[in-house]
């Protein structure tokens, strides 16, 4: 039996009564989370224009834009959103699994909720902490270094199980879908490489795939059946060496979304430890950014190859989010690191730009090839003191968490940084609405109130 029939059992016959506490509670904080993150992103680059280019691609209005209102089919809504969630790099993370888990999904389940109508918020938790477990499980499984962008093609797999899940789906129809998704999978590291935004887009592809691959398999369409361990499934072609003997018998009694963590900052998950590294010996010893004669930060190979890319003049915003140095200088200089710090102005800022170039990323000789930690920073200041750290675990992991008052501070910041910001009550009311979600009747309510301006 294919390793996918596994996961199709587990979505299948799990309910919301099976889902522990703490499972329930981490869904609704990622979920308020990344509707925040994703209402923020309306007003990054190239949201415009792709949502203008839906208008060509096909007419409907069954879902909206967060942040905007704009009405699309459900697909293309699912493509905008998706890409929102993950342009701005501020979307949740589960760091075992290399996988951003809510960004592909919830954008998909959430376009797909508004067309059917009627999907209630314990039937919504349910199909996100079941997308959660697909992905971040599929993505455990891995011991190879990333080729393909994870998080948008184990995102994929999320999605279906989750739309799949609400519709209804038996295992076997669940296969076909998850079929259908791997046949359009797509994303590639080379955008990551780049800086190019098409990584988000990328996001964004695997989400609309996700809610064609459901239709589809609702039709009775039949997918390949041996998509994760055929000769060309998703491991041995997307991923290489794999081991799911610590997966499979973990189903049903590890929910990978107690384990997801949030990213405290606008920039790669891969550049937090060397910020939280660099803030905590700045609030320990007291230097400041003129002080700093030289910073070495010693990273793994997986955060090396991610955000170990040197300070350029005329960074591309992307780019510059995936820059470990950059981002460590700005954070030196300012105390932490918002959406403001990628603003074409802020990137070209000479200040920042030296101070970066004083900074230097190395790898080390970890051998896991989807490790983030730890990281050592050192920082040599220009009197002769140096100063070292070493962390195993970066803020935001659940084992060194946000607050939940940062986390909702985060929220309302990033609900008034879209393209039209929210009113204020349409944004507590969004909090209180999560945090008693399975009181909701129709989640379309969230979206109601994801587009209510100021």
């Amino acid at each position: 039996m294919d390793a996918i029939a596994h996961f199709a059992e587990h979505v299948a016959a799990t309910d919301y009564d099976d889902l522990p506490a703490d499972a329930v509670r981490a869904t609704k904080t990622f979920l308020l989370d990344s509707l925040g993150v994703g209402i923020a992103g309306s007003a990054g680059p190239w949201v415009a224009e792709l949502v203008d280019c839906q208008g060509g691609w096909g007419a409907g209005e069954q879902a909206r834009v967060w942040g905007r209102g704009t009405r699309l089919p459900a697909p293309a809504a699912a493509m905008c959103n998706a890409y929102q969630i993950h342009n701005s790099e501020f979307d949740c993370v589960h760091e075992q699994a290399v996988v951003h888990p809510m960004a592909v999904l919830l954008s998909a389940v959430m376009a797909h909720a508004e067309r059917a109508g009627g999907v209630d918020g314990r039937a919504l938790i349910t199909a996100l902490a079941l997308g959660v477990d697909v992905a971040c499980h599929i993505g455990v499984g891995s011991r190879a270094g990333l080729k393909f962008f994870r998080p948008a093609t184990a995102g994929g797999f999320a999605a279906t199980a989750a739309i799949g899940k609400l519709m209804g789906f038996d295992a076997g129809r669940l296969v076909n879908a998850f079929g259908i998704t791997y046949s359009q999978s797509c994303g590639t590291m080379q955008a990551h490489t780049e800086g190019s935004m098409l990584l988000g887009m990328q996001i964004g592809f695997n989400a609309r795939n996700a809610v064609f691959a459901c239709d589809m398999a609702a039709r009775g369409l039949v997918g390949p059946q041996n998509i994760l361990e055929g000769p060309f499934g998703f491991y041995p072609l997307f991923e290489g060496d794999y081991d799911l003997g610590e997966v499979l018998p973990n189903l049903g009694k590890v929910w990978r979304v107690t384990e997801v963590a949030h990213k405290p900052f606008p920039s790669g998950r891969a550049t937090h430890g060397v910020i939280d590294g660099v803030l905590d010996l700045q609030r320990a010893h007291g230097f400041t950014a003129a002080d700093v004669e030289r910073i070495e930060a010693r990273v793994p190979p997986l955060t090396h190859r991610l955000v170990g890319r040197p300070i350029r003049d005329g960074m591309a915003v992307n780019y510059a989010r995936l820059s470990a140095p950059y981002v460590m200088a700005v954070a030196l200089l300012r105390g932490t690191v918002g959406v403001e710090d990628f603003r074409p102005e802020a990137i070209r800022d000479p200040d920042r730009l030296a101070l970066g170039r004083r900074i230097a990323v190395i790898a080390d000789d970890n051998p896991d090839d989807n490790a983030l930690t730890p990281v050592g920073v050192a920082v040599a200041l220009r009197d002769g003191v140096r100063h070292d750290i070493t962390l195993d675990l970066v803020y935001g992991n659940p084992a060194k968490p946000m607050t939940r008052e940062a986390h909702l501070e985060k929220f309302r910041v990033n609900c008034g940084a879209g393209v039209v910001p929210l009113a204020d009550d349409a944004i507590e009311r969004m909090i209180v609405s999560v945090d008693d979600l399975e009181a909701v009747d129709d989640v379309a309510r969230l979206v109601d109130l994801a587009v209510a301006a100021a």
